[in-house]
């Protein structure tokens, strides 16, 4: 059974995705009933909404989404990692606002298509670090080269719980481990850093990847961060790059074939369960 950490939904009716424009394969609506009905047969027990880069003006509406579908009978829906700005001078009112909903497990800012300079700032280093002690965690969302600033802002917040999404995006396609490879070794030192293994699906040969393409990035994840510090994650609807999401979790269980039940159950589910309270 699998506990999915990485999950969009897309409902155009009701929020604006500037980005969408320009990624035509998932410009559509991706429906909760969809993926609950793919979910269920394929041992998806549970999932958090992973914010979807939506406008500005209609960040509170995506958690009001997940929160009515959270309400649901019989919901996969536990929780949202919600959408913020901690560049912005109103983060800390914000946030304070924030903390009385209860749906909202953690927090991600999108960096791996912003300039680099935005997670250098103070007020931005400042701003997450409030999340100390709120038990909200922080998703670092980083190409392979930002590593090392996200490192910068995890040493700035020793006290937040921050997870490192999509294996820190490593360039899957022309099989680089390094620097990636280094970098991934020295983020997971520390120790308040988690592991999500999700997304290398769509970094690879879209058209002809293998199960070998992928092995060397998760494998690696896996080892640096170790058994207790790794959480699983579909990134439906992007994983749709690189096959379906019954491919992705068909190449999980293959790549973790041989391992231990405990080990197995930890990055499946039960690190999420204990991370975020399920």
């Amino acid at each position: 059974m699998l506990i999915d950490t990485h999950l969009h939904l897309i409902n155009r009716e009701k929020l604006r995705y500037p980005w969408l424009a320009n990624v035509e394969q998932l410009n559509r609506d991706w429906p909760y009933t969809d993926y609950a009905s793919i979910a269920r047969r394929i041992g998806i027990i549970g999932a958090l909404h992973m914010e979807v880069d939506v406008a500005d003006e209609d960040r509170d509406a995506e958690t009001d989404m997940v929160r009515s579908l959270m309400d649901q009978p019989d919901s996969l829906i536990r929780g949202a990692i919600a959408s913020c700005r901690p560049e912005s001078d109103g983060f800390a009112a914000w946030l304070d606002d924030q903390r009385s909903r209860s749906e909202i497990l953690g927090l991600r800012r999108i960096l791996h298509v912003m300039p680099d300079e935005l997670s250098t700032s103070s007020i931005f280093r400042d701003n997450v670090k409030r999340l100390s002690g709120t038990g909200l965690t922080f998703d670092l969302c980083v190409l392979a080269r930002q590593l090392p600033l996200a490192m910068e802002l995890v040493d700035h917040c020793p006290e937040v719980q921050f997870v490192l999404d999509h294996c820190g995006v490593p360039d899957v396609k022309s099989a680089q481990l390094s620097p990636w490879k280094e970098y991934m070794a020295d983020i997971a030192s520390r120790d308040n850093v988690v592991g999500k293994v999700s997304g290398v699906m769509a970094y690879g040969d879209l058209d002809s990847w293998v199960l070998d393409d992928l092995r060397p990035f998760v494998e690696h994840t896996i080892d640096v961060f170790g058994w207790n510090r790794v959480v699983w994650g579909s990134d439906s609807p992007v994983c749709t790059q690189g096959g379906r999401i019954e491919t992705w979790v068909a190449a999980t269980h293959a790549l973790i074939e041989g391992c231990s039940p405990d080990e197995k159950a930890a990055l499946l589910r039960n690190n999420a369960m204990r991370i975020w309270n399920l």
